[in-house]
């Protein structure tokens, strides 16, 4: 579960020169690349406590990584993390996915990253997914041409929700597998994030799939 109200953390994310919050993001959008450097740009919508970003940034210093995540007192992990490694090309941001058009500009993002994301199971709330059609819309003019999405959860319901939501969407499927850790292709760039390393060692299989908008 995740940890929604730690006294403080607010003022401590607005305070810290790792993150950007909400309210300052129209000084950012369009002008990221400029202000933080990085040959690509991007984004982990959900980040969490921020493994599977920090990771990528620290294998790919050439490029630009921004985590988003929407409560303070997760974010607040991830920024003691960063505060103890200082990696200069990952950026914090706190920020609800549904303003994701205020942060960033069309065709600013090269790759979006979904992991383990909230699966919403009741009917009434598949809006809220971060896969679904509504979203996916959200994403499409932020992307350049040849950006992709990645999507991995342990959820089979969810999985299969958003794979008809690509489909119905006009999105170009570029490969699914519903048991990513016994695929040795696609795990040779695997990074696991706490979610996953915690359900695939419970035997839960890892479903997984790419996108990108076919233009």
């Amino acid at each position: 579960m995740r940890l929604r109200n730690i006294k403080g953390s607010r003022e401590t994310i607005a305070a810290s020169p790792f993150a950007v919050c909400e309210e300052a993001l129209a000084a950012y959008k369009g002008r990221w690349r400029a202000r933080f450097g990085g040959r690509r740009l991007f984004v982990e919508i959900g980040m969490g406590k921020g493994r599977f970003i920090m990771e990528l940034a620290r294998r790919n210093p050439q490029d630009l990584f921004i985590g988003i995540e929407k409560y303070s007192s997760v974010l607040l992990r991830a920024i003691q993390k960063q505060e103890a490694e200082q990696l200069p090309n990952l950026v914090l941001v706190r920020m609800d996915a549904e303003k994701i058009g205020d942060a960033f500009a069309e065709g600013e993002i090269d790759g979006i990253y979904l992991n383990f994301s909230d699966p919403w199971p009741k009917d009434r709330h598949a809006h809220r997914r971060l896969t679904s059609g509504r979203f996916l819309e959200r994403y499409r003019p932020l992307l350049a041409g040849d950006a992709v999405v990645e999507f991995k959860t342990d959820n089979g319901a969810l999985f299969q929700f958003s794979l008809e939501q690509i489909a119905e969407s006009g999105w170009k499927l570029l490969y699914s597998t519903e048991d990513l850790h016994r695929d040795a292709r696609l795990m040779e760039q695997n990074i696991m994030t706490e979610y996953e390393e915690k359900f695939s060692s419970l035997g839960h299989p890892i479903y997984k799939c790419a996108f990108t908008k076919d233009v």
